[in-house]
């Protein structure tokens, strides 16, 4: 009822004004070398009379006095190759500040006329040959069901899967989404999501603030050698620069919390700007003042900063600082009670209080000093601390079920803490039109602290027994080379080679990388890539240990070797008609030096990384003789924004298989074998200066593959005891899930207003989750993914 009035007042408003403008500016600058261009034509297309300027000295350009709305522009540039941006949003909030990279012609060509590309999905990586698009902020806002989260934005493309609604752990072509890399700003960061875990890469809630964040790319296989220790894909993400003219601000109540930020110049007239922003835990908030956020007594609390502070010009260069930090923590105790025994979303058991942390803190500071205009220096030292711990206290029950007095005890603790100091540097340079280069060398040095006990009473020990106890270090040195070749304006050759030295197993790898892109006509691309990839093990695994009868303790992982995989990708990409792109992709990955075990001859690395603890059951004594691969082929039809229709559709048919340490071949626990996204959208102008929008999203998917419970071994051990012998031979049903946004946008005088309604899963569909068995009742319990759910958001800028 409040979002109806406020719309119906917001709409009553918007009548009243008249007249509001903005204005769109930024700079033009050559894709390699990064030098600004001056002299390139900037046009606003289809404007009658033509809108558009010519860059200045410094690259850069200012129109004034837009009308707020979509926009494409046109750039061009003598030499270059044009392009076009669609989608360009225009709003009274907030200045439309863009980047734009022009890259130079290999062969100058006369008496042809030169079509701009349209292909708004090209990555901002020169090196990038295949499986590779750009993103927007704007995307991770306007699909429905994002929830402004890259992670569960980029799981409409084709390809990529998440196997918990809870959660926004990326599954890419089959693989562990422990295979990941996460980067900010060149810097290669920890698990940025609130309530994770050491060794995973996902959790319930991004640390990353879609409102700081530029143009980005997302990487699905075979990437160029500047990326390292990742099997699976990699986050490219960008921080933007603050506004380095004027002031402005923006207020928002979401999904992802209660948030503030402002960005801005530190001085009038000069370069330097900032940019921050600020988020606190919606539901804790809810809390606070007394309301039910339909958590119980378990309330998720969390917050983060992130911030960028940038200075362009200055005796040594551009220099700039960033920074990202969160705070989590969530406290399970009505699980206690019994009479809640039979909740399908009962995750910690009967009579277990949990007690659960979660912190990490980024900060990076580098500096780019253009030697001249053909070669670049990038220096980068980031410092990142990361901070978990686990309790679970359980109580004893009698025949009756009634709670012994004094029973409670502390069954299991984890404390993990790990710093990393990192410093690189990098060095690009452009030979001629045809030939570039960059090559880059890292130090990273790990200081870890990891504790995991827990409580055993045997009849030959009674205590508790640590799985992990160790307080040290792991240097890593890690290098890369990549060169450009442009045969001509059609054919381009991307080769690599990247290597890493692992201290703590003394291992070196060699691995190279290969891209080659053919444009068969101005809208037509081929292209086809290679590459070797090797990843470490999650870092807690390599201190696995076993107490023996004599109270000693063996490290059982300590030969463990880093991962590696095989990649090839043949793709095909062509614009058809206006607006609208195919795009199909074949690729085959072979996986070996996979950690497997003879404790559990079923079990894999390749399965885990998907739940909130990092830490997979049956991994003593892991040895790299384990195998697997992943083949498919993918379809994506997309249809850019143009007449206030958006459409994305793709398709992923595809095989995930493994070997485990009995050398039998199963499907992985991530092979659903096809999935199938629908989304599209439509923004309709209801007043002089509003917009409704509304967004739909429709996925379906192979169920999950999951290993049967063993009825028998369970009712004998009062606890869930898995048939590992037919495991992942089975799915659930097929998954199901339809996602609604609707959302209304006004614009006032320097002030932009959003109000928005995601209906999460809006059928309602019951998809299983997984299974457990029962103790009390002596039954299977199903637990299932995320019924309906509404959420809400409300934005101002100013």
């Amino acid at each position: 009822v409040l979002l109806v009035l406020i719309l119906v007042s917001g709409v009553s408003l918007a009548q009243e004004n008249k007249g509001y403008k903005q204005t769109i500016r930024g700079t033009v600058i050559e894709k390699i070398t990064q030098m600004p261009l001056s002299g390139a034509t900037v046009v606003i297309r289809e404007s009658n009379p033509v809108i558009g300027t010519i860059t200045d000295l410094d690259g850069n350009f200012k129109l004034e006095n837009i009308d707020v709305g979509h926009y494409s522009i046109y750039i061009s540039f003598i030499g270059f190759e044009p392009i076009i941006l669609s989608d360009i949003l225009v709003t009274t909030g907030k200045e439309t500040i863009l980047k734009i990279d022009l890259i130079e012609q290999a062969f100058a060509l006369e008496a042809v006329v030169i079509k701009a590309n349209q292909r708004q999905d090209e990555v901002t990586n020169k090196m990038a040959s295949v499986s590779a698009r750009s993103f927007t902020p704007l995307e991770t806002e306007r699909y429905a069901g994002s929830l402004g989260d890259p992670s569960r934005m980029v799981a409409n493309y084709a390809g990529v899967s998440m196997v918990d609604d809870s959660r926004n752990d990326i599954i890419i072509r089959g693989n562990s989404p422990i295979g990941l890399l996460w980067r900010v700003d060149d810097v290669e960061i920890p698990n940025p999501n609130h309530f994770s875990a050491a060794g995973t890469t996902g959790g319930p809630v991004s640390m990353i603030n879609n409102n700081l964040l530029s143009k980005s790319d997302f990487f699905t296989s075979a990437f160029p050698a500047q990326y390292g220790n990742a099997m699976s894909g990699v986050f490219d993400l960008k921080m933007r620069s603050g506004n380095n003219e004027k002031r402005e601000y923006v207020g928002q109540i979401g999904f992802n919390g209660l948030e503030f930020g402002a960005e801005g110049p530190f001085k009038k007239g000069k370069s330097g700007s900032y940019i921050i922003n600020y988020r606190y835990s919606t539901i804790a908030l809810m809390s606070k003042l007394g309301f039910n956020a339909g958590t119980g007594d378990a309330i998720p609390y969390y917050q983060d900063l992130s911030f960028k502070f940038n200075f362009p010009e200055t005796k040594i260069g551009k220099i700039s600082l960033f920074g990202i930090g969160g705070l989590s923590n969530i406290a399970i105790y009505d699980s206690l009670n019994t009479e809640n025994d039979d909740d399908d979303q009962n995750y910690t058991g009967k009579g277990t209080d949990l007690d659960f942390i979660s912190n990490m803190g980024v900060l990076g500071l580098s500096n780019i000093y253009n030697i001249n205009e053909s070669t670049s220096i990038k220096t980068i030292l980031s410092v990142q601390a990361t901070k978990g711990g686990t309790q679970l206290d359980t109580l004893g029950f009698d025949t009756d079920g009634t709670i012994l007095p004094d029973s409670k005890y502390r069954y299991y603790t984890s404390d993990s803490k790990e710093i990393k100091y990192s410093a690189s540097i990098h060095l690009n340079k452009k030979i001629n039109k045809r030939n570039n280069y960059v090559i880059g060398a890292y130090y990273d040095l790990y200081k870890i602290k990891f504790i995991d006990s827990v409580f055993k009473n045997t009849p030959d020990f009674i205590g508790y027994e640590k799985n992990i106890d160790v307080n040290g270090q792991i240097p890593i040195i890690r290098g890369y080379a990549q060169w450009q070749h442009k045969f001509s304006n059609k054919l381009t050759l991307n080769t690599g080679l990247y290597s890493q030295y692992v201290q703590i197993n003394k291992e070196a790898t060699l691995e190279p990388r290969l891209g080659v892109k053919y444009k068969i006509s101005e809208k037509q691309i081929i292209s086809a890539g290679y590459g070797m990839h090797s990843q470490m093990q999650p870092r807690l695994y390599y201190f696995k240990q076993k107490r023996l009868p004599d109270g000693s303790y063996v490290l059982t992982n300590k030969d463990l070797k880093l991962s590696k995989s095989h990649q090839f990708v043949l793709s095909y990409d062509v614009l058809f008609k206006k607006h609208f792109r195919f795009k199909t992709e074949l690729y085959y990955q072979h996986l070996y030096h996979i950690p497997v075990t003879h404790i559990n001859t079923a079990f894999s690395m390749i399965n885990v990384g998907t739940g909130f603890s990092g830490y997979a059951a049956d991994s003593d004594y892991l040895v790299n003789l384990g195998s697997g691969e992943n083949y498919g082929i993918e379809f994506t039809l997309e249809k850019f924004l143009s007449n206030n229709f958006y459409m994305l559709s793709t398709i992923s048919l595809f095989e995930s298989l493994y070997n485990g340490y009995d050398n039998i071949q199963r499907n992985s626990a991530f092979n659903n074998n096809y999935i199938v996204n629908v989304l599209g959208g439509y923004e309709k102008k209801v007043t002089k200066y509003g917009y409704l929008s509304l967004d739909l999203r429709m996925t379906y998917a192979g169920g999950k593959r999951y290993i049967p419970i063993d009825m028998e071994a369970s009712k004998l051990a009062g606890e869930t005891v898995y048939d590992w012998d037919t495991a992942f031979e089975n799915k659930y049903n097929d998954y199901f899930r339809t996602d609604v946004k609707l959302s209304y946008k006004l614009n006032w005088k320097h002030l932009n207003h959003e109000w928005a309604i995601n209906f999460q899963n809006i059928t309602n569909k019951k998809n299983i989750f997984s299974e457990q068995y029962n103790s009390s009742t002596q039954e299977i319990q199903k637990r299932y993914q995320l019924g309906f759910y509404p959420a809400f958001l409300y934005r101002i800028v100013f």
